[in-house]
């Protein structure tokens, strides 16, 4: 059983869609973000660093004691390794896998975030920076866009643990100032991962978890997320 630190953010639907994919027992433990929940000891005593997503795995493949978890590329990985599904077997396989899975993390996670942010949260719109995270993201989608150009996905025949990492990151492509029909490889690539099963299941969680979700997000939800400093995890 996998026990799951959830919100519904496009890090919380990585690992549900990996569940549902690969079939495994879980169960949501929700995690309000808006409310602070991230914040209380239980949580943090999983997800030292206060972001969603965590997990426990309470019965590892080695039977050992329960393991957490957190970072959501570090969960990915554990589970395609734990079950043997999602990520090749092979070393280049592998490598492949991997280095666009750190590309998530690392590019188009964290820009299309900063995009987010300056675009509809921030207390002030300030022209350079939305326009930086715009035009990077766009150049990012464009980076996706062109490897996609002659594989179904990233990582080349076979569906892996980098799309169910970037995917999440794509279906906001409105919000971040983007037309998916400037990239029709990806807009393919995209339509194709939306249509499968355990996707669909993956984001029914939302209704049941936060049927709220997308709408404005008040003022003291902002109080609770942006601004943070060391205080809130002490």
């Amino acid at each position: 059983m996998i026990d799951l630190y959830y919100w519904t953010t496009p890090n919380g639907h990585k690992i549900t869609m990996f569940l549902e994919e690969a079939g495994l027992a879980y169960r949501i433990i929700p995690i309000d973000i808006g409310k602070g929940d991230q914040f209380k000891r239980d949580f943090l005593a999983v997800s030292p660093n206060n972001r969603i997503p965590a997990i426990v795995d309470t019965k590892p493949a080695s039977g050992s004691k329960p393991i957490s978890l957190f970072e959501s590329g570090a969960i990915l990985l554990y589970l395609a390794e734990k079950t043997g599904k999602f990520i090749p077997a092979d070393l280049a396989g592998r490598a492949e896998v991997l280095q666009w899975l750190f590309w998530q993390m690392g590019g188009i996670g964290p820009m299309a975030g900063q995009n987010h942010h300056f675009r509809n949260y921030a207390p002030e719109k300030i022209p350079y920076a939305i326009e930086r995270y715009v035009k990077e993201t766009n150049r990012l989608y464009g980076v996706l866009n062109k490897r996609l150009a002659d594989r179904p996905f990233v990582a080349g025949k076979d569906y892996s643990i980098a799309d169910m990492a970037i995917y999440p990151w794509t279906v906001s492509w409105e919000r971040q100032g983007q037309n998916l029909d400037d990239f029709p490889h990806m807009k393919r690539w995209f339509e194709a991962i939306r249509a499968r099963p355990a996707t669909i299941a993956a984001y029914a969680q939302v209704q049941k978890i936060n049927p709220q979700s997308g709408r404005p997000m008040t003022d003291e939800e902002k109080k609770v997320l942006f601004g943070q400093t060391a205080a809130v995890v002490r």
